[in-house]
């Protein structure tokens, strides 16, 4: 079985929605450790065996997976999560603002707001990705057609008369 067929099931699985609770609590506080010692050191390429990574990090190697699965999204180069086992080299080499957007997407407060962020991403440009980030969910409705407009279709007669029969 694939770490990440480890990683799912353990994400995925759980007896009852206390036991779902208290493993999400938990692994959210060890990805948020991660990111946190990432964004002090300013370290945006991580490579090395998984394995190896997951000791440096205080985490399981399930764990480390789960954290290259949610970080898969933004990097600079694609990577084959399924492949992916506790003695494979990896190196990913993180796009900072992609990351950035990507926790806002998902509204990931307690990572988009780490102190790390304030060295690394200046103030406008984080307001900026969050704009974009929010003009992004915006929905432009396009003009309704009246009755008694001319019909879209060119034929130069009423929309009521045309092609709205």
């Amino acid at each position: 079985m694939s770490l990440y067929t480890e990683w799912r099931n353990l994400s995925d699985n759980h007896e009852n929605q206390e036991a779902e609770v208290k493993f999400w609590e938990e692994y959210l506080k060890v990805e948020a450790e991660i990111y946190n010692e990432l964004l002090n050191a300013k370290t945006f390429v991580v490579e090395g065996k998984v394995r190896d990574l997951a000791a440096k990090y205080n985490t399981s190697v399930e764990y480390f997976m789960g954290f290259i699965d949610g970080i898969s999204e933004s990097l600079k180069e694609d990577i084959t999560l399924e492949t992916i086992e506790a003695d494979s080299e990896i190196k990913l080499q993180i796009d900072v603002e992609k990351l950035y957007y990507n926790m806002v997407a998902v509204e990931a407060h307690w990572l988009y707001n780490l102190p790390g962020w304030n060295d690394i991403l200046s103030v406008e440009t984080r307001k900026e990705i969050q704009k974009a980030h929010k003009n992004s969910k915006t929905i432009v409705k396009e003009d309704k057609i009246g009755r008694n407009d001319a019909c879209p279709c060119g034929s130069g007669k009423k929309y009521k008369k045309c092609c709205g029969k």
